[in-house]
């Protein structure tokens, strides 16, 4: 999503209104814009929450010119009052993946020439549920990379190492590993016995894919904060017409 999204009300301001009236209307627009802008972050985190997007959405938060005292953005004789909805971390890798989920972002590697991306495989090992069956990383905090690998499977099942597929893109595989055959091991890679035989039930793959590497990537945004945005400004100002 953009930075902030902000819900002017009226958007033309106040010019002709004057004295008390005035007063009354300014504090009236302070409370639909504000009541506008709550409302609009609510709907935003359960879009998030609905697009299986986690805790994501609570980085998402308001404020608006009650909030912080009633400061009105006035020039000459306009008025208008404001409620803001806007991404409150400053974590680059949250900014990043809030604007990716809801603007839409095409990722390529901030190094190489290729993002890795796990198999099955690296999944199993690593103790976590395959994307496609929910849960991903986050379950155990980690992130799974050839550095991850590097740091904490290579001592166990062996150093990775670089084929090219039919496709023409790179693989990095482990070789000379047992595969599990039976039971919810099944296809999970062990390592070998000190004899180099592979253990009960497992048979000996030759190698196994753990990354595949792709020049770039595509992400379709999953929540469109611009709509929901459009539609909270034209209730707000539905309301303070109705009045």
């Amino acid at each position: 999503m953009a930075l902030d999204y902000r819900i002017e009300i009226p958007p033309g301001g106040f010019v002709t209104l004057g004295g008390e009236l005035k007063r009354l209307a300014e504090r009236l627009a302070m409370d639909v814009s504000d009541r506008a802008a709550s409302k609009l972050k609510s709907q935003i985190r359960q879009d998030m929450a609905g697009a299986k997007l986690g805790r994501l959405g609570q980085a998402i938060t308001h404020t608006s010119d009650k909030e912080r005292g009633g400061r009105m953005y006035r020039r000459g004789g306009v008025s208008r009052a404001s409620g803001i909805v806007y991404i409150r971390t400053k974590n680059p890798r949250s900014v990043g993946a809030i604007i990716s989920y809801t603007e839409g972002a095409e990722i390529t590697p901030k190094k190489g020439r290729y993002l890795w991306i796990p198999t099955d495989q690296a999944y199993r090992i690593a103790r976590l549920p395959i994307p496609r069956t929910g849960g991903g990383r986050k379950s155990i905090g980690v992130r799974l990379t050839p550095a991850w690998w590097r740091r904490t499977m290579e001592s166990k099942l062996g150093p990775l190492f670089r084929i090219m597929a039919a496709s023409g893109n790179p693989v990095l595989v482990v070789r000379n590993v047992g595969v599990s055959t039976t039971g919810a091991r099944n296809g999970k890679p062990r390592s070998l016995l000190k004899s180099g035989k592979a253990r009960k039930n497992d048979r000996i793959a030759e190698i196994v894919p753990i990354f595949t590497g792709i020049p770039r990537t595509a992400r379709q945004a999953r929540v469109n904060v611009r709509q929901r945005a459009f539609q909270a400004a034209q209730q707000a100002a539905a309301e303070l017409r109705g009045v």
